[in-house]
């Protein structure tokens, strides 16, 4: 099924809000750090999170808030501090969502919400207060607005938003991300608002976005960390005026299709800005006996940091994906295994039943020079498959996460 792409971000869908300033809790002036997503109505709502055990703040207090009922109506998020370990994280927390409620009108276990940044220092509710003004004067049509705001050491803002048909009604899926560094997750990966028009209920979206995560986000890994604050949500507000999808039906399936299709594009999008990278790395695995192992197997794979550094050196060091396969604890047979470098200069084999085959030192460097390479992996024990995202590892990564926190 194709999908039309729309401008808007967040702010596609029927009925949604955002706005994105800078309040003070960042000291760089010119980076916004605090963002506001709002629905005209309540919305259906769902939420996947970190399965860290070190929790930040936001991660608890939103997990509350949605499974009461599984409805929201807003999302506030800042930057420059993750409202991780800190003693009066929760009350920090409650007290975003108890502006939003003062500000808006929204009540504060209706609101979402998230923090990023440094884990450990104190955040202090001031400068959101004082800012509370502002960000709800901008809202409008200004997701970008409210990307930038989320973002840490993002290079650029990732969003997308698609438009579809349910029922002869024309809704849409909206959203924004950041990701970069400590993308190794379990659930899915940093930040991620999603919002719609359609009208669905909250049990079926939160099974559909549970679905969807174990083959977008949860493929992902930039550097084999997982955060302490990942938080994925989604609010659908039924705006669209389609016929509630409360069971699996054919308007089920359509939505599914067209939120797999954005938390896809995010993925890579995700990926491809990780820390330091030049290159998104993509790892398709066929052939495999189960989807666990296609699964394991691919991940395995990009979360190699001598696979990645091979990548990023655009040397065909095939035998580094091998060593990976081998210790992903899949029972795979070495002497089935195909490999092949792809990429927009051409397809490279390096590896047939297990064994290297020859090929030009020269061409393969223009293969792995390209900014997009896909790794193929043929293991020739079955019919189950799976794809997973990466990026090349750097002296850039290094440099970025040796002073982050200075």
């Amino acid at each position: 099924m194709k999908f039309k792409e729309v401008d808007g971000g967040v702010c596609a869908p029927k009925g949604f809000k955002a706005s994105g300033i800078h309040c003070g809790i960042r000291k760089n002036k010119t980076k916004k750090d605090l963002a506001l997503i709002l629905s005209e109505v309540e919305c259906s709502a769902a939420g996947v999170y970190t399965s860290n055990i070190v929790q930040g703040a936001p991660v608890i207090v939103t997990r509350e808030h949605i499974s009461r009922n599984g409805r929201a109506q807003a999302i506030i998020c800042n930057s420059g501090n993750a409202n991780t370990c800190n003693a009066n994280g929760i009350e920090i927390a409650n007290g975003m969502c108890a502006l939003v409620e003062e500000k808006c009108g929204v009540p504060a276990d209706k609101v979402i919400v998230a923090s990023t940044g440094v884990i450990g220092q104190r955040l202090e509710i001031e400068p959101i207060k004082n800012g509370m003004d502002e960000l709800v004067a901008s809202l409008g049509d200004n997701s970008v607005s409210a990307n930038e705001a989320i973002m840490t050491t993002d290079l650029v803002p990732k969003s997308v938003a698609v438009e579809f048909e349910i029922g002869g009604k024309l809704c849409r899926i909206g959203a924004i991300a950041k990701g970069i560094g400590m993308v190794c997750p379990n659930m899915a990966t940093n930040l991620i608002f999603l919002t719609s028009d359609v009208a669905i209920s909250p049990d079926i979206l939160q099974a559909a976005l549970s679905e969807d995560v174990r083959s977008s986000f949860n493929m992902i890994s930039v550097d084999g960390d997982q955060s302490t604050n990942d938080t994925c949500c989604i609010m659908c507000n039924g705006l669209a005026g389609n016929k509630e999808i409360s069971g699996d039906c054919p308007d089920l399936k359509i939505f599914k299709k067209a939120l797999h299709y954005c938390t896809v594009k995010l993925s890579k999008m995700i990926a491809k800005d990780g820390e330091g990278a030049t290159k998104l790395i993509e790892c398709n695995v066929k052939g495999a006996k189960s989807v666990k192992m296609a699964k394991t197997v691919a991940k395995t794979i990009i979360k190699s940091s001598l696979v990645k550094a091979a990548m990023f050196g655009a040397d065909a060091n095939w035998g580094r994906v091998l060593c990976a396969i081998g210790y992903s604890g899949e029972k795979v047979n070495p002497l089935k295994i195909d490999l092949d470098f792809v990429s927009c200069a051409g397809r490279l084999p390096v590896c047939r039943q297990g064994y290297g085959v020859d090929f030009s030192e020269e061409f393969a460097k223009q293969v792995l020079s390209e900014d997009e390479i896909d790794i193929n992996v043929n293991l020739n024990l079955g019919s189950c498959k799976a794809v997973a995202w990466g990026c090349d590892l750097t002296y850039d990564y290094v440099k970025i996460n040796g002073d982050y926190r200075t």
